[in-house]
């Protein structure tokens, strides 16, 4: 099943069951304690808390975000992204646990297709109602229903405002991944797609429950780049059809093929998924600067450059990859492409910028580090990185990754 029929299928199916759809909110969120939009819930927060009135009480929507956290480890392994879909049902004091546990189920392995004998469950600790409606209201028998605690199996934000107990399905992918045991056990053989948040307090800042909220809620969230590994039998999100295109073209651009090294896909990797992350960034307002989110969107960017010229490509990149973007991403947001003209000259300026200093930090950086090995050392002065960061515009992460 391809992505965009796999978002369609999730949408149409809750909006059977008389949900609103909803179309993604920005990346800019309507929200100060949030630099990005960071999970589907975060434009709902306020009638989670009770402060604003939703259009339905039950909504689905398809939300994309942004997580930072991991940039160093976009490329270097399978499993980080920075920009990400989430694909979600809600209820405001509508339904609760039962009709959420139910639905999961039977959208998983009626209109996904799949393998109810692969599905495994996790509850919070001590949440022994929703442990008890899998059982009612699914096939899944009690040995591959599992009680994690507060790391796993409760959501917050990690800033204040809604949370609680949430319960995640996950997919058996066999056992060339690892040792059986369930999602407790091995969370690369196991792979949770659906986490099902049930939201009945307020949080402070350190997660800790103030009061119950106004009413019972439910918050879910679905993977599209997970659940489209599971669809489309492959391994990794890399090998879907939300990225086959970008790291076709970028191995084309630079000559490199995916597959044939393991520094060369690093570093396509890195070109294909911060090409895309830039490209909706810019297209929801987002330009480079020295701090906050467009500080982000440069480090993306010539973050996207360096690994181009480590492939030895020192031509143009952001055009085209933002055209393969925008060709891979229009079915689920064909606003992109009133935006193409934007993005395109915002990244080539960008580009171009940093490919002029990028040549003089370089050499600077070379010179810093043939010196530091003819003296034994292997570390780089802080006063070389500064200079590196403040004169070059070379993020700090880059230059210690080139280092």
């Amino acid at each position: 099943m391809d992505s965009h029929t796999i978002r369609e299928t999730f949408l149409s199916f809750y909006e059977e069951r008389d949900h609103q759809r909803i179309a993604s909110a920005p990346l800019i969120p309507n929200d100060p304690t949030l630099l990005l939009n960071v999970a589907g819930m975060v434009p709902f927060k306020p009638y989670f808390l009770g402060d604003a009135t939703p259009p339905s009480p039950r909504l689905t929507s398809f939300q994309k975000c942004v997580r930072t956290v991991d940039i160093e480890n976009v490329g270097r392994t399978t499993r980080h992204l920075t920009f990400f879909e989430m694909l979600g049902n809600f209820s405001f004091g509508d339904y609760f646990k039962r009709e959420a546990i139910r639905w999961a189920w039977e959208l998983s392995t009626e209109h996904f297709g799949l393998d109810p004998e692969r599905i495994w469950a996790t509850v919070y600790e001590d949440d022994d109602e929703a442990e008890q409606l899998w059982l009612e209201e699914t096939d899944i028998p009690a040995e591959r229903i599992q009680r994690l605690g507060r790391e796993d199996n409760y959501w917050w934000t990690h800033n204040a405002g809604p949370g609680g107990p949430c319960s995640e399905l996950y997919y058996d992918r066999g056992e060339a991944w690892g040792e059986a045991g369930g999602p407790a056990v091995n969370d690369e053989r196991y792979l949770e797609y659906y986490n099902l948040v049930f939201m009945q307090y307020e949080l402070d800042d350190d997660g800790n429950e103030l009061a119950p909220l106004p009413a019972q809620n439910v918050d879910t969230g679905l993977g599209l780049e997970r659940l489209a590994v599971l669809l489309q039998g492959v391994d990794n999100v890399f090998e879907t059809d939300l990225f086959q295109p970008l790291l076709a073209l970028a191995g084309d651009l630079t000559g490199v093929r995916y597959g044939t090294s393991a520094d060369g896909d690093m570093s396509l990797r890195v070109i294909a998924e911060h090409c895309r992350t830039a490209t909706f960034l810019i297209a929801d307002g987002v330009l480079p600067s020295k701090e906050g989110r467009g500080y982000v969107l440069r480090r993306l960017l010539r973050r996207a450059v360096r690994h181009a010229r480590l492939l030895g490509h020192d031509g143009e990149l952001m055009a085209p990859m933002i055209d393969a973007v925008i060709a891979t991403m229009r079915p689920g947001y064909p606003e992109l492409e009133k935006q193409r003209e934007l993005v395109t000259r915002v990244a080539v300026a960008e580009e171009s910028d940093f490919s002029r200093r990028i040549q003089q930090g370089l050499a600077m950086l070379d010179e810093v580090m043939t010196e530091a090995r003819g003296a034994g050392r292997s570390d780089l002065p802080g006063d070389v990185a500064f200079k590196l960061h403040d004169t070059f515009g070379f993020p700090i992460d880059l230059t210690a990754e080139i280092a």
